[in-house]
């Protein structure tokens, strides 16, 4: 399997990026509708598995970008 460009990865962490934060915005909406503390929200966002588990998956990708871009100066 051939390994990823730079730009497919920037392509990659650019768009689970967004997907994030669009997560992220949905509970924050839903949770002001409900009027929920400010400290709950973020305790929910902190806890959610999915938006934990996109933040591997970026902290993945930026490491492995890291790593492509060292390779090339290298």
């Amino acid at each position: 399997m051939q390994s990823p460009t730079e730009e497919e990865l920037e392509e990659s962490i650019k768009e689970l990026t967004e997907y994030k934060n669009r997560l992220e915005k949905e509970v924050v909406t839903i949770s002001n509708k409900l009027k929920m503390p400010q400290k709950k929200i973020n305790s929910i966002i902190n806890s959610h598995s999915e938006i934990n588990h996109i933040k591997i998956i970026l902290s993945k990708l930026n490491k492995q970008k890291a790593n492509l871009a060292s390779d090339l100066i290298s």
